[in-house]
């Protein structure tokens, strides 16, 4: 890519002008969260690359309209829209099994599968760079994440069995991304709880504390009146035990994550499976944000295809994920649209901090590189979903195999380019920030 040369003044005031696009409403709704937010960002170049999905896209906003493996079937799939090397962990799916592979759905969207690629790859620049490795090492890593994604489309593509390209499991997984497992198998439901909770009269309630917001009576009856809605959208699966559903206890939560500043969210301690205290379930209700990649998407079905981005949320999350928690759905509360999970006892993000050795790094990006190709061929036309009515692996495959040698140089070129960009604009955000030079700080 090739992103106009300014000036850092020039590039603070494009900065400021994208963030406002993206930001500027719920920041006026809730300044403190975004100074929270904003302080995260500060944080490292990479922190900063995390929170500014918005300004990637943007950027890459010139190839809207076509580009290097790029046809009418390539740029309208289902992709993660933020895809990092931060963004993979582990979930149990609805079978029960641990699996480790990519997860925050919150950005999710149709549009060009390289976005998701180049998105990873920059990532993949700035790990490398804050862990002084050369330039030599960075462009191997990446060659590595482009191969194995290669590979594993390819195999997808050919009609490879699913038991010869398994997912993630305590069975096939191997080294940092074995230990999240066994980390995530260590974990409990009655630990979670026993964060969350206490046990009040005989029955489980939210503790008070801990970042939890008592609700005001017609909040609380909004709120059930959401969750009501909310129970129609879960698949038939799910709805195995209607006592599962009883309502225990709400309270309202603030967004903490670094994507959720300003948005209101809530937490439903459920019945759970048995009437047994340590099977009760935390579900959570929180207001879906507009993915960035959306403003660069004009396709008009593909924006009308969603309700609102609740909706938006989950059908690409079951889109992209197989075997989808089960507790998935959506609602609508004060008119916006809201997305609905479990607070997960089972969730583990891969953590780099104590993945240094170069070889350790290039095992974990080929892995990552072949979840991301195992994502994308899971959402086409077996997905259950008629926007991407073909075989998405299929049409990847097709692609690549049109320009073979040009694939892995197109992203190393990308990861060098943008990962410079991103330190580069980080310390013009960081200066801008210092200086409150931010509308609305």
């Amino acid at each position: 890519m090739s992103v106009p040369q300014l000036s850092a003044e020039q590039r603070g005031e494009q900065i400021l002008a994208v963030f406002d696009t993206a930001f500027g409403d719920l920041l006026a709704a809730d300044p403190a969260a975004f100074r929270v937010k904003f302080r995260k960002m500060a944080a490292s170049a990479f922190a900063f690359y995390r929170g500014t999905a918005c300004l990637f896209y943007h950027d890459l906003d010139q190839e809207k309209r076509g580009g290097p493996f790029l046809d009418d079937r390539t740029s309208r799939v289902w992709i993660h829209g933020d895809l990092h090397a931060e963004n993979f962990g582990t979930y149990m799916d609805a079978t029960g099994r641990l699996i480790f592979n990519v997860n925050d759905f919150d950005e999710a969207y149709v549009g060009p599968f390289t976005w998701d690629l180049k998105r990873f790859a920059a990532s993949v620049a700035l790990i490398g760079y804050a862990k002084a490795l050369g330039d030599e090492q960075i462009t191997e890593l990446v060659r590595v994440y482009a191969g194995a994604y290669r590979e594993r489309v390819h195999a997808i593509a050919t009609g490879a069995k699913s038991d010869e390209v398994p997912p993630f499991t305590l069975d096939t997984a191997q080294g940092p991304l074995l230990d999240a497992l066994r980390d995530a198998r260590s974990l409990t439901r009655f630990g979670l709880l026993d964060s969350m909770t206490e046990i009040r009269d005989f029955e489980r309630r939210f503790a008070p504390g801990g970042g939890s917001i008592e609700l005001d009576a017609a909040t609380r009856y909004k709120v059930l009146a959401a969750f009501d809605g909310y129970l129609e959208t879960l698949p038939e699966s799910s709805l195995a035990r209607p006592d599962s559903y009883r309502v225990k206890d709400v309270v309202g939560r603030r967004g903490i994550g670094i994507g959720s500043a300003g948005l209101p969210s809530y937490n439903i301690l459920l019945e759970g499976a048995t009437d047994a205290l340590e099977n009760d379930v935390v579900i959570y209700i929180k207001q879906a944000q507009t993915p960035a990649v959306s403003r660069h998407i004009t396709d008009a079905a593909i924006r009308g295809y969603f309700q609102h981005e609740g909706h938006r949320t989950v059908i690409s999350q079951r889109a992209l994920q197989a075997h989808a928690d089960p507790w998935l759905g959506w609602t609508e509360l004060d008119g916006a649209g809201q997305l609905v999970a479990e607070v997960s006892p089972y969730a583990v993000d891969l953590d780099w901090g104590d993945i240094d050795d170069p070889e350790e790094i290039a095992a974990v990006v080929g892995d990552l590189g072949r979840a991301t190709a195992t994502m994308h061929a899971a959402a086409d036309d077996l997905s259950g979903q008629s926007l991407v009515p073909f075989s998405t692996e299929r049409a990847i495959d097709a692609a690549i195999a049109a320009d073979e040698d040009g694939f892995a140089p197109l992203l190393v070129d990308f990861a060098h380019e943008y990962g410079a960009r991103a330190r580069a604009d980080h310390q013009i955000f960081v200066d801008l920030f210092r200086n409150g030079r931010i509308p609305g700080l």
